[in-house]
């Protein structure tokens, strides 16, 4: 069978000055916090997948909107499975809940700006966050 890359979807969800990270309990990036999302699943669209994906990981709604970042993950050192993911981040409003971290996340959690330089945060997402906030 030919090999394809996953498509995953994230959602950049701002809310009383505050992002919305997730600390990854699967590769890529286990350990590091990052901008909540997961696979696209056959037949939802990119909004209807961060929307799941983010109740699924974090329990709190939102509203998913349009695509704000576009990234590319291909790890194939170290590890015993290449990994190939395309990632579509898109802009998502707050709606309600209160955070409980479950599925694959370690733990969740609101981020002010201040915050997002730290070494944990992962990288990209450290780069894409202090772009964002600069334009917005």
């Amino acid at each position: 069978m030919k090999k394809v890359p996953i498509l995953g979807v994230g959602a950049v969800v701002i809310h009383q000055a505050r992002v919305l990270l997730v600390k990854r309990g699967n590769a890529p990036y286990q350990g590091m916090w990052c901008i909540p999302g997961g696979r696209v699943q056959y037949g939802e669209t990119l909004q209807q997948a961060a929307e799941r994906e983010i109740l699924e990981e974090t329990s709190i709604i939102i509203k998913a909107k349009q695509p704000v970042y576009t990234f590319e993950i291909i790890e194939t050192e170290n590890t015993e499975q290449p990994l190939h993911y395309v990632v579509i981040d898109l802009e998502a409003d707050y709606v309600s809940g209160d955070i409980k971290p479950d599925d694959d996340a370690l733990d969740a959690r609101w981020f002010a700006k201040d915050e997002i330089a730290q070494d944990h945060v992962q990288e990209l997402t450290r780069k894409f966050l202090t772009q964002w906030w600069l334009n917005h």
